[in-house]
């Protein structure tokens, strides 16, 4: 049982920083389909840098830029082009499907992974397993406890009357999708070069698309979201133990074991969609 408890633990810390990086935007009033392409461009980043650097937090520092700017390449399209943030956000998702293959054959002469990054030069795990405990309380006390955090409420759920008052709406919502992309950057960052050791393609695994399951099904608030985020850890956990150790004596097929994270989502969007309410203004134009 410690052993599960351990694994979804590591398993769920991906899914933590992305939600949280997504909270931050939707908050803003902007959905953020492109979760999972914010990942793979950022896990690619991580683990191209880091090898070619042989230094883990040059690898970091790039993936943070990275994932800034390709959440401020979603906020330019919707905020500024006012193009619909789900079309915007899929194009996101296929431009990083595409590109992020693309550059690992031009760099390492494979489109599937990038090349293996040494051990005593990747990122320590724990200390990005402990970073992702402590950010949803972070997060909680800026946002609900600071100006700039009750900025992001009300543009949220007001722009125009945030506006009344002398701020701009569509500033709060960039500097938003700027600072979320780089903390949905720190889960790219922990797939590729603490809990791997290099960058696979398609790595991400859906883990965007369950990240922003579990904002809904903790009603765009940070605490919840982070339980919800442990929750799905557990079940993948749950999953990944049962490919080596038989449920009841029987043993089932990998590919089903491998569904099962993705139906406990399902299950719950289905049922808990309905009553969660999201920011007042997602996705209105400022």
């Amino acid at each position: 049982m410690i052993e599960i408890l351990a694994s979804s633990l590591r398993v769920a810390t991906p899914l933590i920083f992305a939600a949280m990086g997504g909270f931050l935007c939707e908050r803003a009033g902007v959905a953020t389909i492109c979760l999972e392409g914010v990942l793979l461009t950022t896990a690619w980043t991580a683990a191209s840098v880091t090898y070619f650097s042989h230094n883990p937090y040059f690898g970091t520092c790039a993936a943070l830029v990275v994932g800034a700017l390709t959440m401020s390449l979603h906020s330019f399209l919707t905020v500024r082009a006012k193009a619909n943030s789900i079309v915007s956000g899929v194009a996101v998702n296929l431009l990083a499907m595409g590109i992020t293959p693309l550059f690992t054959k031009l760099l390492f002469g494979s489109p599937t992974n990038t090349e293996a990054i040494p051990l005593n030069e990747r990122m320590a795990p724990l200390a990005l397993v402990y970073l992702s405990f402590l950010l949803p309380l972070f997060l909680h006390f800026i946002v609900y406890r600071t100006t700039p955090g009750l900025r992001l409420l009300a543009v949220g759920d007001g722009p125009h009357a945030l506006e009344t008052s002398g701020v701009s709406p569509a500033r709060v919502r960039y500097w938003a999708l700027g600072f979320g992309g780089a903390v949905v950057a720190l889960g790219g960052v922990y797939m590729s070069i603490a809990h791997a050791s290099q960058f696979t393609r398609d790595m991400a695994a859906g883990r965007g698309f369950i990240a922003l399951s579990a904002l809904i099904f903790g009603k765009w608030r940070p605490l919840p979201t982070f339980l919800t985020c442990l929750f799905f850890g557990f079940t993948d956990a749950l999953q990944i133990h049962f490919q080596s150790s038989p449920l009841l004596g029987t043993t089932f097929p990998v590919q089903l074991l491998q569904l099962f994270p993705y139906l406990i989502t399902l299950f719950v969007l289905v049922g808990f969609i309905g009553s969660a309410k999201p920011p007042l203004a997602i996705s209105e134009s400022p």
